[in-house]
């Protein structure tokens, strides 16, 4: 028997209620790799499953936990075997199937990545889906055209746990950094990290009547979207692209197509669930290389599976600074 965050539903009132429970390998879904998990750890997507399930979890009971890293301790698929090193983001483990918050996981072998030298598991776990994301985006700005000596390249909701690792890579690769925060408090943070200039968020999240404004940003990671997404797409310099992450600040895009039209800007969606497999594996490694482990020790939050319940409800509700890693086992 071992420990799993375990949330069920009320079927009469529809509240969901999370609570450490002991669960068996018996109770685990089908997978062809079981993994003793070292660590996990709480993004937005984990709040929802933890709390209100937000459209995500199909059945209860359920266990969270979009990204975990671990070792093999059994494995039907060839290309893994005990003892290995691997981690799980995305491929919506954690929403339709049991996810990380356990001290044992069983999942499908096409799931997991082999850890890349360089990095061990906690610190996998501090980067997780945001960090990984974060590094997408990275990476298709490059693809885009972006280097180091265009301009500053702006991060929305930097103070969060992609936008963290947005800013550290990028200072680390030589890019003027500037992060965009709601929390003033959080300025010496980013500036640790590697932000140059600190943007407030007021001074972004109005809309403008305006299509085009003065040229400012060469890229953005973004991960507000929303009317900030478009006031910041009349910023950027001519063909310069905004790599969207995520939706912070709502789905809606109340935009015009004058920035593409007029000057060549991209506009990049990044999907970290469904990635294949080469560029997940790209990713990680360019992890391990650029990402500069003391900011990202900087960045880390320790907790437990019981700081559970309160973390998904504080990340929901934006007061989760950084990245939190959870010890499975402690």
């Amino acid at each position: 028997m071992f420990n799993a965050l375990v949330v069920t539903k009320d079927t009469e009132s529809g509240k969901t209620a999370a609570n450490v429970q002991s669960i068996g390998l018996d109770d685990l879904p089908a997978g062809d790799v079981t993994v003793a998990v070292d660590y996990s750890t709480v993004n937005y997507k984990d709040g929802l499953c933890i709390g209100p399930g937000g459209g995500l979890v199909r059945n209860y009971p359920h266990v969270p936990g979009i990204d975990f890293a671990g070792t093999v301790e059994a494995s039907d698929d060839p290309r893994y075997a005990p003892g290995d090193k691997v981690v799980l983001t995305g491929w919506r483990v954690g929403e339709a199937h049991w996810g990380g918050y356990t001290q044992k996981a069983r999942v499908k072998g096409d799931w997991l990545v082999p850890l890349p030298d360089g990095l061990d598991t906690r610190r996998a776990m501090a980067v997780g889906t945001a960090g990984f994301t974060a590094m997408l985006a990275v990476m298709a700005l490059e693809d885009h055209g972006l280097k180091p000596g265009q301009g500053p390249v702006l991060v929305t909701g930097a103070a969060g746990g992609v936008g963290s690792v947005a800013t550290a890579i990028l200072a680390n690769l030589g890019y003027e950094v500037a992060g965009v925060t709601g929390r003033p408090e959080t300025g010496d943070y980013l500036k640790s990290l590697g932000a140059s200039q600190i943007v407030a968020r007021e001074e972004l999240n109005e809309t403008t009547k305006r299509p085009l404004e003065g040229e400012t940003w060469s890229g953005c990671v973004d991960a507000v979207g929303g009317a900030m997404l478009a006031r910041v797409l009349g910023q950027m310099k001519y063909g310069a692209s905004v790599a969207a992450v995520g939706l912070a600040g709502g789905a809606g895009l109340p935009a015009t197509v004058i920035p593409f039209l007029l000057r060549g800007v991209n506009l990049l969606g990044i999907d970290s669930v469904m990635q294949p497999y080469d560029n997940r594996l790209r990713a990680w490694q360019r992890v391990a290389t650029d990402l500069p482990m003391d900011k990202l020790e900087a960045m880390i939050q320790p907790a437990t599976l019981s700081d559970l319940p309160k973390l998904g409800a504080d990340i929901l509700a934006g007061q989760v600074k950084g990245r939190v890693v959870v010890d499975v086992n402690a």
